[in-house]
């Protein structure tokens, strides 16, 4: 069965996105300007861009208000405190056709900051309605911060002032223990994790992709404060560094800082290459530098390049698949690389089996059949696969196959009258 996609709202959000821009930077457009700086000003505008479309395709827009989260409260027992977090779930999350999915989590330190923006860039590259699919979708959880220096610092900091430093471990605790159990047990998560910091909560990220063991699978640090690791400290936690940090990802984002630029980038420098030197194989990680960015506008686009690097290669456009078995290949070098297992996406498979299935080359029409299983088998759980699987079969003459995976298509969903029809008019025939 095709893809149902939403209503494009395109022309009316590209107007009023539009008529915002031009009111608010049009004395400033109208100057003479060098190229650097208006390449630096389209990445800036495509950046708000995604974000202003992300967050408008978040609830449906039939809707006279945008609702892009729910808030939440979960006591901890470790902090000994209650800790608020906004929860933003995929546009597919309550559609019947996906109610076989589990995501992967993308939980976001500092929430009050940097939730709005990511959930807009994050919906936009994940969503099928323009085609995209550049990235998964994912849940997406917003943590709200109350002592930043408490919680982000895994090591206790000495000064002249007493200071409640320190808290970083307990903080990691609370995400592991207590917040990831909540999250899996009231949504349909899959164990591939994404922890997002920027300034202190970048370092308390990078410094959780370095232990032992963590429950994140991928890190995205933008512009992490070292100032509290010096050369001996960072010489210690990289020496402590095993096998098992390289299993994971790791993004890391360097802003320009002026004058104190050179002291900051050596520290982001110093680490990455540390890192690299004592991985093994090849070292599953980036380090980019954002020479037009401070450190306090570097965060979303840092995400866009942080998450777009992670799931390079996942948007394979339908048009570049060279076959089946290409396409198997592609995916299994996805998960290599971030030792977890993603399949083709289903959309993605289904575009290509229905294009091939409208040819007018009959042993192109058969290959169709190929992608259509190749769904089944990947998403056993998908009434929408097994339902496509059969129209192939209908299409290709063959009865009864179509009519045993209609059939296994209305088992798994009673409400799918596309099946249902079907079903009625082949078993007259028969």
């Amino acid at each position: 069965m095709h893809a149902d996609f939403k209503k494009s709202s395109w022309n009316y959000y590209s107007f009023r996105f539009t008529r915002l821009v031009s009111q608010s930077t049009s004395p400033i457009l109208s100057k003479k300007v060098s190229n650097h700086k208006n390449q630096q000003m389209s990445k800036n505008f495509i950046v708000l861009l995604f974000i202003f479309l992300g967050i408008g395709q978040v609830k449906s827009q039939e809707s006279e208000s945008i609702i892009i989260a729910e808030k939440h409260r979960l006591h901890s027992n470790i902090l000994n405190e209650d800790r608020g977090y906004w929860i933003n779930l995929p546009d597919s999350y309550n559609d019947n056709k996906s109610s076989y999915k589990s995501y992967p989590l993308l939980i976001v330190l500092d929430g009050n900051l940097h939730f709005k923006s990511i959930i807009g860039v994050l919906n936009y590259l994940s969503s099928d309605t323009y085609r995209s699919g550049k990235i998964p979708e994912m849940i997406v959880v917003g943590v709200q911060n109350v002592d930043r220096r408490r919680d982000y610092t895994p090591d206790k900091v000495i000064t002249v002032k007493e200071n409640n430093s320190g808290g970083g471990e307990k903080f990691l605790s609370f995400l592991e223990d207590e917040l990831i159990p909540e999250l899996e047990s009231n949504y349909r998560t899959t164990p591939y994790r994404i922890l997002f910091g920027h300034s202190l909560s970048a370092l308390l990220a990078t410094h959780a992709y370095m232990k032992e063991k963590s429950l994140f699978n991928a890190f995205i640090a933008v512009d992490p404060s070292f100032g509290t690791w010096d050369v001996e400290t960072m010489d210690k936690k990289l020496q402590a560094v095993t096998d098992r940090s390289f299993k994971r990802f790791l993004y890391m984002a360097t802003a320009n800082w002026g004058k104190r630029n050179i002291k900051n980038r050596d520290r982001h420098v110093r680490l990455y290459e540390g890192l690299n030197s004592k991985c093994k194989g090849a070292f599953p990680a980036k380090l980019e530098y954002f020479e037009n960015e401070n450190h306090a506008s570097v965060p979303p686009i840092a995400f866009l390049n942080g998450i777009s690097t992670i799931f390079d290669g996942y948007g394979i456009s339908y048009r570049d698949v060279e076959g089946k078995e290409h396409l198997i290949r592609h995916f299994k070098s996805i998960s290599q690389r971030l030792s977890w297992d993603f399949s083709p996406p289903e959309q993605l498979v289904n575009r290509i089996g229905y294009g091939m299935l409208r040819s007018r080359n009959e042993s192109e029409k058969a290959k169709a059949l190929t992608y259509f299983i190749l769904n089944t088998e990947n998403f056993p759980g998908s009434y929408n696969a097994f339902d496509s699987l059969g129209e192939a079969y209908e299409v290709l003459g063959d009865q009864k196959k179509a009519i045993d995976n209609y059939a296994k298509s209305l088992d798994l969903n009673p409400k799918n009258e596309h099946a249902r029809m079907k079903l009625l008019g082949l078993e007259k025939n028969e």
